[in-house]
């Protein structure tokens, strides 16, 4: 927090006598006065709005002492990014004493607080343009972060020599500018690890709008104090109490493809930190010795709180399991210790006013930072414990660590999380041979903003996935066997056994009190049509028309599409559906051919417009949806237009679906080269503003052309 400023205008005598009058040389003197005091807010306000449209990197301030510069006399350009914890496990007080403690720093340092959730906007709007939001990152279900999301938009950042990553309640002090200064004039890949120390009692705040620190009762503290009266008061932090930084951010940190941690979820910096070292691609800088940086208070008092929008989700045991899954799975962090007399691998000593680097000449457990974890007194048991025993001395199978994972949530529970105000859910169905396009359907809903969705996966293979994606999903234990991974698509047998999945599922939710839109994952969204569907009102069932001819009536015999459509938990719905159920059940056709012959009747008898039937026994409406706003895939061609994205938004689209098509590399190839694809696979991450598109290879991605076409 700040400290009120002491230089105040003394209050006026008592007993001074006011003229009675003003004469003309006053009066000349009072307006030059106002006319200079205009002009001074005048520039004011110029300077601000130059200094906010400029960026962060506008304003060069001078380095401290005991730092060195650039070429050219620049400063190094920092970027410290971090993802603030919303309460109840973050505590808005400490995030805003620890961001103002690194715009404090000495040099050109600026920060990107990274996530969606409101606190992260309302604290960078208190602190100025130095500090910008973030939001398009990944996030799990529950609002938890994706660390390798994180550390992708750090890598991308274009602005910025030197990337810091560190959690937004840690402090950092002068020290760790003056050492990353330093180190900027080195001309290698360099990454650095230190960690932060935990203080019980943090009596300082920043005074002087920031510019430096002070006691409660506004005396100024030196950082020789500072370090003075920690010696008998931190102990060693947990992995989220490290301060990671690296330089050359266009360059890969390590060989290999970072997994899909939870941040704040245990494991991932530890994991990185060993995964830089054993790939030899950067020099590993062990910065613990100096002090980088402080935690007013230990991260134990809430590292088991949840962070998700709703306090009903466990957070505490399956995230860090999921962590401790991926780091078994992924790289050498279970089974390999970085070799010895490792050639990367140095301690940063500092003497005088400099800092020397110590070659390490035996990289263990015992004596790198990614093991001191290890001699934590009083942690058994706990998550930070657990969270490094792949390093222990005792190595685990792997069959131990990577069990199958496990949501312990059920269905109703997912829906009372997911569904919206209106009690309405967004149902996905997948299996293994479309979890790509799964993901890529999941990565437009986020970046339109729709979090209420689920997913009902068809095999345990796809589950896992889902669960390690941070998707919000269930499995069907009735779900077919042995599905097909490419020989799945629109007439097969296959396709029949599992488009009765939907159906079946759909109708559970309904009987729960939950509306539905059953949205197939080739359905490609260009907007959220939910808001529309709900002007259908109830007892009405809206479907798209699978109609291909652009004149004449589009609910004709067998035209009712059940990849897309939205139904009310309402008496008459639900008692449709279970009749759409039955019928399906006993045809050897797929779900689709029952929708329709159920709902508009055997070769439509209870058609009442060129768009609508109506079911006799309910009196359910049954609409077909506007193929403007609502295209199938043979609808004016659109598939084939130079421009899909142009094409559909001229008629106003919603959506459009990615059927009429035969075979799931065809569907593939044709979604990714239109370019409504919003996923990479190589990384696990929805393609965003700030992503390198250009190292996506869409066609090499799915190895589309190794077999052929199903």
């Amino acid at each position: 927090m700040l400290l009120p400023s002491h230089h105040r205008r003394p209050p006026p005598r008592r007993g001074a006598r006011r003229r009675s009058g003003v004469g003309a040389a006053d009066l000349a003197s009072r307006l030059v006065g106002c006319l200079l005091i205009l002009l001074l807010l005048a520039l004011a306000v110029v300077a601000a709005v130059l200094c906010c449209s400029s960026g962060p990197r506008s304003r060069h301030r001078e380095v401290g002492a005991g730092s060195r510069s650039l070429a050219g006399g620049a400063p190094p350009r920092i970027t410290i990014f971090s993802a603030p914890r919303p309460p109840p496990e973050g505590s808005p007080a400490r995030q805003e004493l620890a961001v103002r403690s690194w715009l404090a720093l000495p040099g050109n340092v600026s920060v990107v607080l990274l996530g969606a959730h409101p606190a992260a906007a309302a604290l960078a709007a208190r602190l100025g343009c130095r500090v910008t939001v973030e939001a398009a990152v990944d996030s799990s279900f529950t609002g938890t972060p994706f660390f390798h999301s994180i550390v992708a938009r750090a890598q991308a950042a274009t602005d910025a020599d030197i990337c810091v990553l560190v959690d937004a309640e840690i402090i950092l002090l002068p020290e760790v500018v003056d050492a990353l200064t330093q180190f900027s004039k080195t001309d290698r890949d360099w990454f650095l690890v230190s960690m932060s120390r935990n203080v019980t009692d943090f009596p300082y705040q920043l005074a002087g709008n920031g510019s430096h620190w002070a006691q409660a009762d506004g005396r100024d503290v030196s950082f020789k104090e500072m370090q003075d009266i920690q010696v008998n008061k931190w102990a060693v932090d947990s992995s989220d109490g490290l301060i990671v930084a690296w330089n050359n951010p266009r360059s890969p940190l390590h060989a290999g493809v970072l997994p899909s941690f939870l941040y704040g979820r245990g494991v991932h910096n530890w994991w990185l930190t060993h995964e830089v070292l054993s790939s030899e691609t950067r020099l590993v800088l062990d910065a613990s010795s100096p002090v980088l940086g402080l935690y007013p208070q230990g991260f134990s008092s809430s590292s088991n709180i949840s962070s998700s929008k709703n306090d009903k989700i466990p957070v505490g045991s399956w995230e860090y399991s999921v962590n401790r899954h991926l780091a078994a799975v992924y790289g050498s962090y279970c089974y390999q210790i970085p070799g010895r007399d490792s050639p990367m691998l140095y301690k940063v000593v500092k003497q005088s006013e400099d800092y020397m680097l110590s070659k390490v000449e035996e990289s263990t457990p015992s004596n790198f930072v990614i093991g001191k974890e290890e001699n934590v007194p009083g942690v058994g048991g706990g998550p930070w414990w657990t969270e490094n025993i792949c390093l222990s001395s005792h190595r685990h199978n792997y069959s131990e660590i990577s069990a199958t994972l496990d949501l312990p949530l059920s269905l109703s529970t997912l829906l009372e999380l997911a569904a919206d105000k209106n009690r309405s859910v967004v149902l996905g169905v997948a299996g293994a041979s479309y979890r790509d396009m799964l993901m890529s359907w999941v990565c437009r809903l986020r970046h339109l903003r729709v979090t209420n969705f689920i997913v009902c996966a068809l095999d345990d293979e796809t589950y896992e996935f889902s669960v390690l994606q941070g998707l919000p999903v269930f499995r069907d234990p009735l779900a077919p066997k042995n599905v097909s991974f490419d020989d799945c698509h629109f007439g097969t047998n296959c396709f029949q056994r599992v488009t009765k999945v939907k159906s079946r599922i759909v109708l559970e939710i309904l009987r729960l009190g939950y509306n539905v839109l059953l949205s197939d994952v080739d359905v490609y969204w260009f907007h959220n049509p939910i808001p529309f569907l709900y002007s259908l009102g109830t007892a009405t069932f809206g479907a798209q028309s699978d109609e291909y001819n652009e004149t004449g009536p589009i609910n004709l015999p067998r035209r009712l599409n059940s990849g897309f459509y939205f139904a009310h938990s309402d008496d008459a719905t639900i008692t449709a559906m279970e009749m759409v159920v039955q019928h399906a059940t006993n045809s050897s056709l797929s779900e689709q051919p029952s929708f329709y012959d159920v709902l508009c009747g055997e070769n439509g008898t209870n058609r009442i417009s060129d768009d609508k039937c109506l079911e006799l026994n309910t009196n359910l409406t049954v609409v077909f949806m506007n193929r403007d706003l609502f295209p199938n895939g043979a609808y004016k061609g659109l598939w084939e237009k130079h421009d899909v994205r142009s094409a559909c938004k001229e008629l106003g689209s919603f959506i459009i679906h990615n059927n009429w098509i035969n075979g799931r590399k065809k569907k593939l190839r044709r979604q990714m080269s239109s370019g409504l694809w919003d996923y990479d696979p190589s990384s696990r991450l929805c393609l965003q503003d700030w992503s390198d598109r250009s190292s996506f290879r869409a066609m090499g991605q799915f190895h589309l052309f190794e077999d052929t076409d199903s």
